[in-house]
């Protein structure tokens, strides 16, 4: 008969401390949600460094440029920083620091879509790809580009070789894709490649 008052006394602290903490997590404000864009921005800038609020950024800029549709990767009207005119636009251009304007126009956009077939002794080839940029206003743009002009970083990042596409064998099949690139406060770049 003994045990029975303790366990009432355990169970009356258990039920006191329950109450405790919930009283406390009822009277505590309730965390702000942060803009995604603002994450990507910060985590781009960093490299994205491990952690879990710049994984999902990354996961979240790369899954805007994964088909279909191709979003902007980053959208800074989305982000206000807590700059009233982050996010505005005054005179047709988007008022936002220097700074962070050259992180945004730091970004590259590759969508590849590229294909040789030979038939006949001839090479058919098809481009239809297209590099996606901001402008000076802060639109993001799409502009057609041949990939025997691309740059040797979009070779080496996605594996195809410039040769085989200069040469016009036949020997590139199916080159598709998004590579997107982008640079941190240091100047160094960073490639993802997507195939589809």
């Amino acid at each position: 008969m003994d045990r029975v008052p303790g366990q009432i006394k355990k169970t009356r602290r258990r039920t006191v401390l329950a109450a405790g903490v919930a009283a406390l997590s009822l009277s505590a404000p309730p965390a702000k949600a942060y803009p995604i864009d603002c994450a990507i921005l910060l985590c781009l800038a960093g490299g994205f460094p491990a952690s879990a609020e710049c994984g999902a950024a990354k996961a979240e800029m790369i899954r805007r440029i994964t088909p279909w549709p191709v979003e902007p990767p980053l959208q800074l009207w989305r982000c206000p920083m807590g700059n009233p005119l982050s996010g505005s636009v005054a005179g047709g251009v988007q008022a936002i620091p220097p700074e962070v304007a050259r992180y945004r126009d730091g970004i590259e956009l590759y969508h590849i879509i590229y294909g040789q077939r030979r038939h006949d002794g001839t090479t058919y080839v098809t481009d239809r790809s297209r590099l996606g940029h901001y402008d000076a206003q802060g639109n993001f743009n799409w502009v057609p580009t041949r990939m025997r002009d691309a740059p040797d970083w979009v070779y080496a990042a996605s594996g195809v070789s410039r040769n085989a596409v200069l040469a016009e064998l036949g020997s590139v099949r199916l080159w598709r894709g998004m590579l997107l690139r982008w640079r941190d406060h240091q100047g160094n770049t960073s490639e993802e490649w997507i195939r589809y």
